[in-house]
């Protein structure tokens, strides 16, 4: 009986770990068994930060859209602003205003100077 040569399958899956954990430093890249480890470790940080991603973005844009908005006025504020829009029925949501108020002020002064004096008439004749 001919002699077997083992291992192909197994090979070729530590030389596809290998690639992925290829930019790791020192035995992280080197060792199976820490080739292993650590390949789990970096995707359950990969899959955790992509939520943190999308948190750290709407901070931001909440941010960005607030320091404009109390520009305008000191009683004037970003959950005003966000209560107004949808009283008013507006959809733009905050990427979008965030992007206005970086590049175009203006727009942004407009658009709740329109927003407030709406919502104050409508609070005056009684319609809401």
């Amino acid at each position: 009986m001919t002699r077997i040569r083992r291992g192909n399958i197994a090979r070729r899956r530590r030389t596809k770990i290998r690639l992925f954990a290829s930019s790791f430093r020192g035995a992280h890249s080197r060792l199976t068994r820490t080739i292993n480890q650590q390949k789990i470790r970096a995707l359950v940080s990969s899959h955790r930060d992509r939520d943190k991603k999308k948190r750290n973005f709407r901070r931001l844009w909440i941010t960005r859209i607030n320091a404009v908005i109390r520009e305008i006025g000191v009683s004037y504020s970003y959950s005003r602003l966000i209560h107004d829009l949808y009283k008013k029925q507006v959809l733009l949501n905050r990427k979008i205003l965030a992007q206005i108020a970086i590049l175009n002020k203006n727009c942004l002064y407009m658009i709740s100077n329109e927003i407030i004096k709406e919502v104050a008439w409508k609070e005056s004749t009684g319609r809401i």
